[in-house]
């Protein structure tokens, strides 16, 4: 039999589900015809959010006013949109960028006293949410393909496109993400939620971003193989992976880690080949940004393999003993 708690936490969980599906529905036009169905969705999405903690709060000392800390922004960023909506007084993207900022400005600076986190729970759905964004490239590529013939331009780019997909998973997912959520249990209190904040919160969204960008690139290449690229989708082709590896160097850092050399090293490469853009086929630039990423698995699968074998075999392992590690092997 379900209990009043269980029966709230499930009709929260469906209004958030039919807010994101509406505000799905609502994207294309978020700028234009649909604008305020999707402030609205996201008002709602963002409501039973907050519902949901409330809910939790109930069993969970000094959640509740963590939870109306929070509300203060969660309330306040929609309602500053829906004002643009409402009021068509300047570009839409300034109110947006305002209450995004708001909204994460004030999650920087609000009092994190209350709320908890299961490391193990927390590190894995962000991982979750950033294969949707590795996924939504590899749609890219089916979408940017079709109503093109299939011959050795449209597959060799795919082929090319699917192969930085896969490494940009493996800089992320062979030991980075197993090392980042052992340190982060290795903290407790504010600073695990700091921890927690910094590096999923904020560290994650360039990563997201620059897949994102990236998925944009191989798109128009697809389209455009023998030709030069324009700046933007040249820009966000390389741009996207810079911002993504920027994002990999903050998060490594904020959790114990290393500076990674190597992913330096291709951010500068992928910078000069920005450079070089308007200069070469779009082929010949996805090419080379393959095999800047190519380079960059191969140095750390061989160079690094001692280390990286730690990290993965032993369970208390993680960037904050990996010297020590090295040394005893």
């Amino acid at each position: 039999m379900v209990n009043l708690d269980e029966g709230a936490v499930r009709l929260a969980m469906l209004g958030v589900m039919a807010a994101m599906l509406v505000g799905a529905l609502a994207v294309p036009g978020a700028f234009g015809d649909t604008a305020v169905l999707f402030v609205v969705a996201y008002a709602f999405v963002r409501i039973f959010q907050l519902v949901l903690f409330v809910i939790a709060a109930r069993k969970m000392d000094g959640m509740l006013r963590a939870t109306l800390i929070l509300a203060r922004s969660t309330i306040l960023s929609p309602a500053i949109v829906l004002v643009g909506v409402v009021s068509e007084w300047g570009p839409l993207e300034a109110w947006w960028t305002g209450a995004l900022l708001l909204e994460y400005g004030w999650m920087l600076v609000m009092n994190v006293s209350g709320w908890r986190i299961s490391p193990h729970h927390f590190s894995e759905r962000h991982g979750l949410i950033f294969i949707i964004a590795l996924g939504e490239a590899v749609i890219s590529i089916g979408i940017g393909a079709s109503g093109l013939e299939i011959d050795g331009k449209v597959v060799i780019p795919s082929l090319l496109g699917l192969g930085i997909i896969v490494a940009m998973w493996w800089t992320y997912f062979d030991v980075t993400a197993l090392a980042a959520e052992r340190y982060l249990r290795t903290r407790s209190g504010i600073p695990q939620i700091r921890l927690a904040q910094h590096a999923y919160s904020y560290a994650h969204l360039p990563m997201i971003i620059g897949a994102i960008f990236f998925s944009l690139g191989v798109k128009k290449t697809l389209a455009h193989t023998d030709e030069v690229l324009a700046m933007i989708p040249a820009v966000a082709l390389c741009g996207g992976l810079i911002l993504y590896l920027l994002g990999q160097l903050a998060f490594r850092a904020r959790c114990g880690g290393f500076v990674a050399w190597p992913r330096v090293v291709a951010v500068v490469a992928l910078g000069g080949l920005i450079g070089v853009s308007g200069e070469i086929e779009a082929l010949t630039l996805l090419s080379a940004v393959g095999l800047v990423f190519a380079l960059l698995v191969t140095y750390e699968t061989v160079v690094e393999r001692s280390s990286r074998h730690r990290i993965r075999s032993d369970e208390t392992a993680t960037w904050a003993n990996r010297a020590t590690a090295t040394v005893d092997e």
